[in-house]
């Protein structure tokens, strides 16, 4: 399990590492919507509907990481998970805590992106796109689900 962690740690840092060079010497005057995403980004807020139906915000942190070449991870951990059940047509953690890989393509013009999972610790994901709205504001990425059942809201800002 430490192996595990530990080669985590090392694919996370590189993946860091190249986004930032690539992002240097890439930028240049272009400054496409989909160019914004790129770099790694930390959870500020997690809004979601509790049992009762009520937004709740999450007492969570996390981390989400987008490279230039269209490749994508996640992961959030709530700090006091309570027994979950399926909110909607997916369940994104487990025990509290939710860890997702794969791709994302953006559609500029829309302004949603889909996130392509090719790994994820809940393995009912793997192979599923996910449709996500997104707005900018000022260092923040705020995310929504274009579900109409799903009903929560991530806030990102970035490191």
């Amino acid at each position: 399990m430490q192996r595990l962690l530990s080669f985590g740690v090392v694919v996370l840092f590189v993946v860091m590492t190249s986004t930032t060079l690539s992002g240097n010497q890439e930028r240049g005057g272009n400054d496409r919507l989909k160019d914004r995403f790129v770099g790694a980004w930390r959870l500020v807020s997690l809004e979601a509907p509790g049992p009762e139906g009520k937004i709740h915000k999450a007492d969570s942190t996390g981390l989400f990481v987008f490279t230039r070449d269209g490749h994508a991870s996640v992961q959030v951990m709530e700090r006091n998970p309570t027994p979950q059940a399926a909110a909607g047509p997916d369940q994104y953690s487990a025990g509290g805590y939710e860890a997702t890989f794969g791709t994302y393509e953006v559609d500029e013009n829309a302004h949603t992106f889909a996130f392509h999972v090719e790994g994820a610790l809940v393995r009912n994901l793997i192979g599923k796109d996910l449709p996500r709205s997104f707005e900018f504001s000022g260092k923040q990425l705020i995310v929504r689900s274009t579900r109409p059942e799903e009903h929560w809201k991530v806030i990102w800002e970035r490191y």
